[in-house]
C-alpha cells in the first residue's frame, strides 16, 4: 500500500471483516499499539494479536471513520502520520456501546507491514502518550 490513508482505510476494511491475520499483516514486527479498549501498551506481535483475538470476538462489532477529521502529515519520503476521529460500536451484555476515539497511525509506505504505530487518545488526558511518537524518532547512536 503506497498512499498513507489508504492503509487506514485498509485496517478499517479488515477490522470490519474480522480478519485477524490479515490486520496484523499490516503491523510491522516492532510496531506499538497503545490501543482503544486496554490500558497496556502492545509493543509484540504476540500482544497485538491477542488485542485483536479480543477486540474481534465483541458482538455486532462495526467502526465507522468520520472522513472529515483525516488529517495525513508527511514526516518524510516513507514515513507519513495519518491522524482523526472513528466511532466503535459493539455490545456489552446486549446493549449497543458506542465509543468515539481520535487516533494516530505512523506508516512506512516502503514497507509491506505499514504500520508502525497506532495511538488512540480516547481523552485529553492521553494525548500524553504522544510521547512515543517523538521517541520512536529520536535519532540513536547506531543511526546513520
Amino acid at each position: 500500500i503506497r498512499k498513507p490513508q489508504k492503509v487506514v482505510e485498509r485496517w478499517m476494511e479488515l477490522v470490519h471483516k474480522g480478519e485477524l491475520e490479515e490486520i496484523l499483516s499490516l503491523y510491522d514486527q516492532n510496531a506499538i499499539l497503545i490501543p482503544t479498549f486496554s490500558d497496556s501498551i502492545q509493543n509484540t506481535p504476540e500482544k497485538i494479536s491477542e488485542y485483536f483475538k479480543r477486540l474481534l470476538s465483541r458482538k455486532s462489532l462495526k467502526l465507522t471513520l468520520h472522513p472529515k477529521t483525516i488529517r495525513t502529515q508527511q514526516l518524510n519520503a516513507i514515513l507519513f502520520v495519518v491522524s482523526g476521529i472513528y466511532q466503535w460500536k459493539f455490545n456489552v451484555e446486549d446493549e449497543l456501546i458506542t465509543y468515539e476515539a481520535r487516533f494516530t497511525f505512523v506508516v512506512d509506505i516502503a514497507k509491506t507491514s505499514p504500520i508502525i504505530i497506532i495511538i488512540i487518545a480516547n481523552t485529553a488526558d492521553d494525548i500524553n502518550n504522544c510521547w512515543l511518537l517523538n521517541k520512536a524518532f529520536q535519532p540513536t547512536s547506531q543511526s546513520v
